[in-house]
């Protein structure tokens, strides 16, 4: 649980990094740059230990493929929230199949 919860903290942090900077497209690129790296390194504070501690339970692939769930939930939350984007249906369909690829990580064979 606490490598859900390290991840989850992280991904936050890094979907600000990656695109908080949108709403502020006026905003010269190299403050961008430099504020994006600033919270990306926190989004590391988190990350690192998420997977040093989840790697005692995990496999290297189903640490990678439980970020991107929670990358695609992050993200779809702060689009809409933040970025005031629509969700469209297209969307949620393809997100649906990455999510599918799950049951084949974490299936034992």
């Amino acid at each position: 649980m606490h490598t859900i919860l390290l991840l989850t903290v992280s991904n936050i942090f890094m979907t600000f990094a990656w695109y908080g900077h949108l709403k502020y497209k006026e905003s010269p690129l190299w403050i961008a740059i430099l504020v994006s790296w600033g919270i990306a390194f926190v989004e590391y504070c988190f990350q690192v230990p998420a997977n040093r501690i989840g790697h005692y339970e995990f496999t290297a692939a189903q640490l990678k493929t439980i970020q991107e769930v929670i990358t695609l939930i992050v993200f779809c939350v702060f689009s809409v929230l933040y970025l005031k984007e629509e969700l469209k249906w297209n969307y949620l369909v393809g997100f649906g199949m990455m999510i599918g690829a799950v049951f084949f990580v974490f299936k034992e064979w």
